[in-house]
């Protein structure tokens, strides 16, 4: 049983509410999860209404229907998006509602799904929501990830264990990351690490590096171009309003985004990635001119690359991201099998979608403008994990000098 099981979880939803989504008096947040998240949803609700919403609007999902669905519906159902759907995003987008969303589900919970279905999906609902998530991404209005167990989920990151104790395990293990004690002082603790976190992106956006140089002994070997007036961002972010929010708790990374076309050599993937309900393991892919050439995984290939050929974006990096191998949630020893939490554990990439906000001005940008400066364009955006013990980075400055940004896996500064 978890120790102080109810006052964590109060603690975690006000979290989420007031640090993560950062609710202002008179907007109307979201939040969506599955139907067995409900307990914690139900706090959020409460939560949002305490910080002065107008209203809130819960939306739930459920893992069972969702897998008879991919498994038995109609092959045609995959390449539609109801219009009910569409209009529910369009007055989302309209109302700037913040979006607070769980993620929680089996990561095998789509295992034995032809992955053609996977991918009419996607591309189905890709242009109708293309203009609610380019939105999202340009942080027009906050949005935040959290994290709720399953049963499934926490017998695959703890298989030593069943049933209730592993949940507890892994309840546990996010209240932990997520520096949540039972104290009610997490809120404070976030705003500590948000600021720690902005005055290691300033000294590397002082740097403004040309290109970073990537090693290991896994085989790794990948030069990363830069745009010009790129920008480095970590903790938290800000709409336009200048309102602050936090997108992923927990977080322990700096990102920014490569030139789309600026990206040469191998990179070897450092942990499986939990993807569409299957997972991909012993992966690398291969660069030339920013474009991934070739694809080869142990196992799971085939979804990595349905998720690949999404779209022509897709074959191109959208985001760079550093994380400290000593980090609170490497340092658990945990294979979460669960990208919010993997990607904080490790430096890692994407492919797909950039963030229009890590090139200055880029979120005022046109498409073919941000395109101009580097930034890429995609319907998805997945992340992988590259971050070892032994990574090197080196970062070459406009004028050609080489600075050291991480040794032995960690920052050099």
């Amino acid at each position: 049983m978890v120790e102080n099981f109810e006052s964590k979880l109060s603690e975690y939803a006000r979290l989420l509410v007031e640090v993560g989504l950062n609710v202002q008096p008179g907007q109307t947040p979201s939040i969506e999860g599955n139907v067995e998240y409900a307990p914690l949803m139900r706090q959020c609700v409460s939560a949002c209404f305490d910080c002065g919403a107008r209203n809130v609007v819960p939306y739930f999902g459920d893992d069972f229907t969702t897998r008879e669905a991919f498994l038995r519906a109609d092959a045609a159902v995959f390449d539609e998006y109801p219009s009910y759907m569409k209009a529910r995003v369009d007055w989302f987008l309209e109302q700037k509602s913040p979006r607070l969303s769980f993620t929680g589900s089996n990561p095998e919970l789509l295992k034995g799904v032809d992955p053609a279905r996977i991918q009419a999906r996607r591309k189905a609902s890709g242009p109708p929501t293309r203009a609610y998530f380019d939105a999202l991404t340009a942080n027009r209005f906050q949005w935040c990830v959290g994290a709720h167990p399953t049963l499934a989920w926490a017998e695959k990151a703890f298989p030593d264990k069943k049933g209730g104790e592993a949940l507890d395990a892994l309840w546990d293990a996010i209240f932990s990351v997520c520096r949540i004690t039972g104290d009610g002082k997490a809120v404070e603790r976030w705003k500590e690490h948000i600021a720690a976190t902005a005055r290691r992106a300033k000294a590397l956006n002082e740097h403004q590096f040309k290109t970073l140089h990537y090693t290991n002994s896994l085989g790794t070997d990948l030069t990363i171009r830069l745009p010009e007036n790129h920008v480095w961002a970590g903790g938290s972010d800000f709409t336009p309003e200048g309102v602050e929010f936090v997108a992923n708790i927990p977080t322990e990374e700096i990102f920014t985004a490569p030139r789309w076309d600026g990206v040469e050599g191998r990179v070897y993937a450092a942990l499986p990635l939990a993807m569409d309900g299957n997972l991909v393991k012993d992966f690398y892919l291969d660069f030339e001119d920013g474009r991934i050439v070739n694809v080869h995984a142990a196992e799971g290939e085939e979804f990595l690359r349905h998720a690949i050929d999404i779209d022509e974006g897709a074959h191109y990096l959208g985001e760079v991201a550093l994380v400290a191998y000593d980090s609170p949630i490497r340092n658990t020893g945990i294979l979460f099998f669960n990208t919010l939490f993997d990607e904080n554990a490790s430096c890692h990439l994407a492919f797909g979608e950039a963030y229009p906000s890590c090139v200055r001005g880029g979120e005022d940008m046109t498409e073919e403008e941000q395109k101009a400066a580097g930034l890429n364009r995609s319907m998805t955006h997945v992340d992988f994990m590259v971050g070892t013990a032994d990574l090197s980075i080196v970062g070459t400055t406009q004028d050609g000098r080489e600075i050291p940004v991480f040794v032995d896996g960690n920052f050099a500064f």
